[in-house]
């Protein structure tokens, strides 16, 4: 079970490894684009391409979504980025139960968004869990974990890519120390357990009333989706790319640093080194100052 790109490199390793796929459960396509023509999930196509059944249940709980469950009989179901709550007749209906690859080290990060939340508050390291799931958002035991260091220049998008991989090859080394019964889940700790809500395209506004190294992880954390922005000339810039500068300016003060567009924050400027204003493709600080007539007023 999974949707978006995370989930892709699972469904190959199980394919690549020998695993029997019974079938695929995916969301149903959605609008996307321009043209907001129907997209269907990367997982979808993934399954396609592998020549393997994939259903598109709006809601798992749907009666003909478990009975096809029920009819593939499977030993384990294994969930990656799925984006819905598994009931208790799901949970308990493979003889292994459901595992989910989980994008954190948790407890820390459980919830929908464990990437973005780790940028955004600055952790030096992340990771994979490899847990059984239970009723519960994240909380199940776990069975594995591996943690890879955070890159200074790291962003949603190469977190993803990088987790996706780590998740697929760690599912692989768990599986048959757990298939076997040789590996014993272990009940998550309760102290530092946080929590990751899913993210909404506010979530991109930058607040100046926060600090210039706050904001330049919300840049970075939230790049590509749903992107960092800021409001200008009656419609919104988006920021891809900032630094953090010495100095101090009132927060939300527009100026020049270096010849590059800046903004003064509660502490330090935010330089903006890639932009992309409305209805224009990205382009250098450097170049958008130049013709931003009105930046400093």
């Amino acid at each position: 079970m999974g949707s978006p790109d995370f989930s892709v490199p699972v469904l190959h390793a199980l394919a690549e490894a020998g695993y029997d796929l019974l079938g695929v459960v995916t969301q149903p396509d959605r609008p996307s684009g321009r043209g907001n023509k129907l997209t269907p999930p990367p997982v979808k196509l993934a399954a396609a391409a592998l020549g393997v059944e994939a259903i598109q249940p709006q809601r798992l709980r749907q009666p003909e979504a478990i009975e096809k469950l029920k009819a593939w009989n499977p030993d384990l179901i294994v969930v990656a980025a799925f984006g819905q709550i598994l009931r208790p007749e799901v949970l308990d209906l493979p003889r292994f139960g459901c595992i989910n690859v989980h994008a954190s080290l948790l407890p820390r990060w459980r919830g929908a968004a464990p990437i973005q939340a780790c940028l955004l508050a600055g952790d030096a390291i992340s990771g994979v869990t490899i847990m059984k799931m239970d009723p519960g958002i994240d909380t199940g035991p776990m069975l594995s974990q591996k943690t890879l260091q955070l890159a200074r220049d790291e962003t949603g998008g190469s977190l993803f890519e990088r987790l996706s991989s780590l998740g697929a090859k760690l599912l692989l080394e768990t599986l048959p120390g757990y298939l076997s019964g040789e590996l014993d889940p272990q009940v998550q700790p309760s102290l530092g357990a946080t929590y990751a809500p899913m993210l909404k395209k506010e979530d991109g506004l930058l607040n100046f009333s926060q600090t210039a190294l706050e904001l330049e992880r919300r840049v970075r954390a939230m790049r590509p989706w749903p992107g960092a922005f800021l409001p200008y000339a009656e419609a919104s810039l988006k920021v891809h790319q900032a630094h953090v500068s010495e100095g101090q300016a009132t927060p939300g003060q527009r100026l020049s640093q270096q010849g590059l567009p800046a903004i003064g924050t509660a502490f330090g400027l935010l330089v903006l080194d890639e932009v992309q204003p409305a209805g224009k493709p990205s382009m250098p600080g450097k170049a958008f100052l130049a013709g931003a007539r009105h930046w400093t007023e």
